[in-house]
């Protein structure tokens, strides 16, 4: 039986003006072989908003400072499950949308874990997912920036 450590987490969905999504590139140190995309965000601290954390992930892993009142409600809030590092996880996270004219992505503020795990970024129109063949999380990433997007 698989034991889940629960986690609660804030996923940032950052836009630029053309419409491309920036995803992140990294691997799973316990797999490495396993490499995947996927968006600003992660673990919340104790006690703290998902609104705060996606604010805080956003400045950590992008330079990008914003009040957590600039991120409005979240445009998806899910439960996933996996595995990182060896140890499974059911995770809470929510998704918020940000809209920016343009970002030079600075990732000074990467912890250890993100520095040995993360060897890229780029932005991604919605095309480009629907057309590539390589793994992104979520897996319905195309489809979620679609609604989210028109629903503003």
């Amino acid at each position: 039986m698989t034991v889940f450590t629960p986690r609660q987490a804030a996923r940032v969905l950052l836009v630029d003006a053309d419409g491309r999504v920036l995803l992140f590139h990294g691997w799973d140190p316990a797999r490495p072989v396993h490499r995947y995309w996927f968006t600003p965000g992660g673990g919340l601290d104790p006690d703290e908003t998902p609104a705060a954390g996606a604010a805080r992930e956003l400045a950590e892993e992008t330079g990008l400072r914003l009040r957590p009142a600039e991120f409005g409600g979240p445009v998806r809030r899910e439960i996933t499950e996996f595995s990182f590092g060896g140890q499974w996880y059911r995770q809470e996270q929510h998704f918020f949308l940000v809209r920016v004219a343009a970002w030079a992505v600075d990732t000074a503020g990467f912890d250890a874990v993100e520095q040995e795990t993360i060897d890229t970024h780029r932005w991604w129109s919605i095309d480009e997912l629907d057309r590539t063949t390589e793994r992104f999380y979520p897996t319905d990433l195309p489809e979620l920036l679609r609604r989210a997007l028109e629903s503003e």
